[in-house]
């Protein structure tokens, strides 16, 4: 299969490297700014299909805690010239509401971002971008932020909590990010443009044909697979109204937990919960193609939704195909950063590097500047 996604090679393109990539969406976003993704790397051997199967031939199974700047510089091919851009975002699964009382430092889980600040140190690029978690900018992460600031002294680090809906996405996905620019390029600080109308789940998978009722793909759409459930679990979804959830569900129909459950509390809403047409979808999770793990049934159909509409929702084209298991492509959707948010990160660090003085109509400015539209005018 030949690659859909072609990297721009023009001297004056602003170069990158990407690192734990998944399947490509920080690279799809990137590629989108203008950037020439040189090389992508990733630990899963799946993930890195996809990224090779879609886009030009650049990703790599490495793994970040054995890899060195070097070696992905030799990589990258760039000779003399400097890295413009090094992005990615570490898995923190050591990040949890329910874990209390560790110190994140010490958890091996979340050594990978060390190993990020690394690689950033050793490459020394031009600029960084970072995504993660939202839970990872607040104050549980305090300590492994900190750390990273230390080590990268020699940056100005900006930080954003960002929704994906603001971005051009239908879905309400909070994320961290932190952009780090070089104390060589100024003190200018990236703004993220943001889209000026909000899509719906509608505008995103309404045009989309119902999937094979016999679980298999669709024969002109990629990844369009119907998740298959139990009799019982499509009987009680039935009952459930668009933007419902298991409260909708007959008494004789409930599962156990559900017939304990205190309904004015609202226990568990997002459980066997429908979207609406009109509305968008809660964050996407590894878990997304079963509507017994959250708010992610079709607002129609008594079905969960596709991998396809999932990957939809997270901003990959239609044509964007993923390889590996089910349990593998939905990991490679739900784990994704969203190519929009990429893009919109990606080009806020482009106008810096490259002096640009446009400033966009709608931004969302760095959470440690707050400066206003004035000031910015001022200051370029």
């Amino acid at each position: 299969m030949s690659n859909q996604f072609s990297t721009p090679t023009p001297d004056t393109t602003l170069t990158a490297i990407e690192s734990f990539s998944g399947a490509g969406g920080m690279t799809l976003g990137l590629l989108n700014a203008g950037y020439d993704v040189r090389v992508a790397f990733d630990s899963n051997p799946a993930a890195i299909m996809s990224h090779n199967a879609n886009i030009d031939n650049r990703g790599h199974v490495l793994d970040a805690m054995a890899v060195t700047g070097e070696q992905l510089l030799k990589l990258a091919g760039l000779g003399d010239r400097r890295l413009d851009l090094f992005s990615g975002g570490p898995p923190c699964q050591g990040f949890s509401k329910q874990r209390r009382g560790a110190h994140l430092l010490s958890d091996p889980r979340n050594s990978l971002v060390l190993e990020y600040a690394r690689l950033v140190d050793e490459l020394k690029p031009r600029a960084f971008l970072f995504e993660n978690v939202e839970i990872f900018g607040q104050k549980r992460g305090g300590d492994l932020i900190g750390e990273v600031r230390e080590r990268l002294s020699d940056y100005q680090i900006y930080s954003y909590f960002v929704c994906s809906s603001d971005f051009g996405l239908a879905q309400r996905r909070g994320r961290f990010l932190m952009i780090g620019i070089h104390a060589d390029e100024g003190r200018q600080p990236p703004l993220l443009e943001l889209t000026s109308q909000q899509k719906t789940i509608r505008d995103v998978i309404g045009h989309l044909p119902s999937p094979p009722l016999d679980g298999t793909e669709h024969p002109t759409i990629p990844n369009h697979i119907r998740c298959r459930i139990s009799q019982a679990n499509e009987d009680r979804f039935s009952h459930v109204p668009p933007g419902g959830g298991w409260q909708d569900i007959p008494w004789e129909l409930r599962i156990p937990c559900h017939k304990v459950a205190d309904i004015s509390s609202g226990g568990w809403p997002d459980v066997y919960g429908r979207l609406e047409w009109d509305g968008q979808c809660p964050t996407l999770t590894a878990g997304f193609d079963s509507f017994t793990r959250g708010r992610y049934g079709h607002p129609q159909e008594n079905r969960a939704l596709t991998l396809r509409e999932g990957a939809l929702l997270q901003g990959f084209p239609e044509r964007f195909r993923f390889y590996g298991t089910r349990h593998d492509v939905r990991l490679q959707i739900g784990n994704a950063v969203a190519p929009p948010v990429a893009q919109a990160a990606g080009e806020a660090i482009r106008r810096v590097l490259q002096k640009e003085n446009r400033i966009p109509d709608r931004v969302q400015q760095p959470e440690e500047t707050q400066a206003s539209r004035a000031q910015l005018e001022l200051a370029l």
